[in-house]
């Protein structure tokens, strides 16, 4: 049982809509995820539940350089995207595809407890996705995501976005293999959210403001938002928009393009890595065989 939320044990069930590949996963998961306090826990449990934290975090971590490697092969850009639920992140992933499919390749991974509704709007906006259901688990982790990517074809050289579960809590601890965490904030919510949940917000690149062609109907001090967001965390990186209107989308889409250059200048620069190191072993191994001619 995750006692941050109250969730009980993981039930991450893979969602098919015509693109399933089966394949044997190897990663290991521990689904009894513990990362808060237990109220009124005796020393000895206490630090029975520290240890078995560490071990979890440990072990999706290991997961998660797993992905990143893979990521790291095939020049894929990966975004986690988290956020209260409502705030729009299905909304904001439709209009981005939908421009940037015409571009280079994406897909999307979506999060929920229940249903495919968010997969299926996805797709709809024409780009692949996959529905991942977690039943009492509130939030994705790294080995969900490795059985993920066995089904749903990577975006080689293109975009992954993962539309994490709606819970500005737990998805924080989790590293999924991801460049960089994305939380979306919307106008609706209040001010005072980056206070609140100041762990999500610290460990995000980029804070999306949605909704903001709701701002004239609404009693939300904008420049207390963003003053809150950046006491939090002075490095993020603020956008404001509307998945709604389109309004600032354009800034946001700039943000994922220059995202997906450095992934591939990434691809590249291991690419040359790997290859002076080969043309050193070629080298030596050329060098042994005079030797030994002679």
């Amino acid at each position: 049982m995750c006692v941050t939320c109250g969730c009980g044990e993981s039930e991450a069930a893979i969602q098919s809509h015509g693109h399933a590949h089966d394949h044997a996963h190897a990663h290991d998961h521990a689904d009894d995820h513990l990362h808060g306090a237990l109220p009124h826990s005796h020393p000895h449990d206490e630090k029975r539940r520290v240890s078995l934290e560490q071990d979890i975090l440990a072990k999706n971590a290991a997961l998660a350089a797993s992905n990143r490697h893979l990521f790291l092969e095939l020049g894929v850009f990966v975004l986690n995207l988290v956020s209260s639920p409502g705030s729009g992140k299905t909304s904001l992933l439709s209009r981005t595809v939908q421009v940037l499919r015409d571009e280079f390749p994406v897909a999307v991974i979506s999060g929920d407890q229940q249903t495919a509704n968010d997969a299926e709007r996805i797709m709809a906006a024409g780009a692949p996705a996959l529905q991942i259901n977690t039943g009492k688990g509130c939030h994705l982790d790294a080995h969900g995501i490795g059985q993920a990517l066995e089904r749903l074809p990577l975006p080689k050289g293109g975009v992954l976005f993962i539309e994490n579960v709606g819970n500005l809590v737990c998805p924080a601890d989790f590293d999924l293999g991801e460049a960089a965490k994305v939380v979306i904030l919307s106008v609706t919510e209040g001010e005072d959210k980056p206070l609140k949940y100041p762990n999500m917000f610290a460990a995000s690149q980029l804070m999306l403001l949605n909704k903001t062609d709701l701002l004239p109907h609404l009693d939300f001090d904008l420049a207390q938002c963003l003053d809150n967001a950046r006491r939090v965390n002075h490095e993020v990186d603020i956008l404001q928009l509307s998945a709604r209107t389109g309004e600032g989308l354009e800034a946001w889409l700039n943000w994922v393009r220059r995202g997906r250059h450095a992934a591939l200048a990434a691809q590249i620069s291991q690419l040359e890595t790997e290859l002076a190191a080969a043309r050193a072993h070629l080298i030596h191994g050329g060098g042994t065989i005079r030797r030994s001619i002679i």
